[in-house]
């Protein structure tokens, strides 16, 4: 979970208790105490105040040490390598970093093992390398650093949000313009606070250009491009517009002849940015992977009707 920008300055124990009601506040300390609460991949106090952007994760109960991170020799589809980055493109179903219920087989176990060790420390020992994150069921580009040097490049990169990331999703319904814009606060939803949601105060400015590629009747196909980068922020735009994506079964409904798709048809196709050693501009695209190809040529013959 991440902490949005409302709830900074508050002691973690605190935060919890807002995240898990039905647990004691003792409760909770005992288990920060435990070392079972990490904040950015690195054990806390309690008296810890969490800070806007900081992730936390929660080990579940039986899991008292913080579980080693090994190596995997799990195969990468490499974009770009050099000895300052990595560009790979992320399979659908892959968790970027270790987290309770996936401590095994993320890019950052493979990442381990492919570059052998080098990877910049600065996001702890659960995100090494990590700069950028995309979710579990969402493929393509995403960059890895391997010294701190580049990670503290990139990360800037992000901040001034000049780092170029273009997606290709398929979302339910149709649109009347070819393209259009959507701007709002994102934040921890109120009613369920492992999902974000647009909110009228509190959370973070969140915008999502978007344009129109093909129409198919109940769905259409575009591109989005984002200025900002908050959790699920497509996700969560293009639900709030009436276009939930297709396959996304949290922030929309999956229709039974969907139900294969194992999550939200979501591909992070270009990543650009300004290389941290030598000031280039490089741009990346990772190509459609085969079951959104398949899709659209289903979309395309009309089958889908």
């Amino acid at each position: 979970m991440t902490v949005n920008e409302d709830e900074a300055g508050i002691r973690l124990d605190r935060f919890l208790s807002g995240v898990y009601p039905e647990t004691s506040r003792s409760a909770l300390q005992k288990r920060i105490a435990d070392g079972m609460v990490l904040v950015n991949g690195g054990i806390v106090k309690d008296s810890y105040k969490v800070r806007a952007g900081d992730v936390i994760d929660v080990m579940p109960a039986g899991e008292p040490e913080l579980p080693s991170i090994e190596p995997e020799n799990i195969p990468l589809d490499i974009l770009y390598e050099d000895q300052d980055v990595i560009v790979v493109n992320k399979p659908k179903g892959m968790v970027v970093h270790p987290c309770p219920g996936h401590w095994s087989g993320t890019l950052v176990n493979a990442l381990m093992w492919h570059c052998q060790g080098s990877l910049s420390g600065i996001n702890g020992v659960l995100r090494p390398g990590i700069v950028h994150r995309i979710d579990m069921n969402t493929t393509g580009s995403l960059a890895a650093c391997k010294n701190d040097e580049s990670h503290n490049s990139l990360a800037k990169q992000l901040s001034e949000h000049s780092i170029d990331r273009r997606y290709r999703a398929i979302v339910h319904g149709g649109f009347r313009e070819d393209e259009g814009t959507v701007r709002s606060l994102i934040g921890r939803s109120q009613k369920d606070r492992k999902k974000m949601a647009v909110v009228s105060q509190g959370g973070k400015e969140a915008v999502t250009h978007y344009r129109v590629l093909e129409r198919f009747g109940d769905f259409t196909y575009i591109e989005c491009i984002l200025e900002t980068g908050r959790t699920h922020q497509i996700r969560v735009h293009m639900s709030s517009i009436g276009h939930p994506l297709l396959g996304d079964d949290v922030y929309g409904s999956v229709r039974k002849e969907f139900a294969y798709l194992q999550g939200q048809t979501l591909h992070a196709m270009v990543l650009g940015f300004t290389h941290p050693r030598t000031g280039e501009r490089m741009v990346f695209s990772a190509p459609l992977p085969a079951y959104f190809e398949a899709l659209l040529e289903k979309f395309r013959t009309g089958r889908n009707r």
